[in-house]
């Protein structure tokens, strides 16, 4: 374990910056491992799946000052912040709600980007929030 009590496990050191990346997208995707790579090469092709791949093998999803937690509100605020509505800020939010993000946390999370990146974009991520918790399974961990 990583000792920030997430439940993620950090990887050895001797796992592959690829395979580290392929775990991480098993997780935010509800993935097999095995599948990752085809579906993300079907999805935006062989290279960029690759680069992404390696991109998210590094510090960023791995080091372990961040929590899944944290990570989940960075990438969320951040996709907020660049006006993402679609299945990108769908799959992060829904990333956050298993990693202990809950309603109020991220009602709160999105009041508080409106004042910083206005009400227009925290308003399309407070509605993709409403939208996820009303059509998920609140039994889901």
């Amino acid at each position: 374990m990583n000792g920030t009590n997430d439940g993620e496990a950090t990887p050895p050191p001797t796992v592959s910056r690829r395979d580290r990346g392929i775990a991480a997208y098993a997780r935010i995707f509800a993935l097999p491992e095995q599948e990752v790579p085809a579906a993300f090469a079907e999805l935006v092709g062989p290279e960029f799946a690759e680069e992404a791949l390696q991109a998210a093998g590094g510090a960023g999803w791995w080091h372990p000052a961040l929590t899944a937690r944290d990570r989940s509100i960075a990438i969320i605020t951040a996709l907020a912040c660049q006006g993402v509505a679609d299945k990108r800020l769908r799959t992060h939010v829904r990333l956050g709600m298993r990693h202990g993000l809950d309603q109020d946390a991220l009602t709160a999370l999105a009041a508080l980007l409106a004042g910083y990146i206005g009400y227009p974009r925290a308003s399309i991520t407070m509605e993709t929030i409403k939208d996820e918790y009303a059509h998920t399974d609140r039994t889901e961990p």
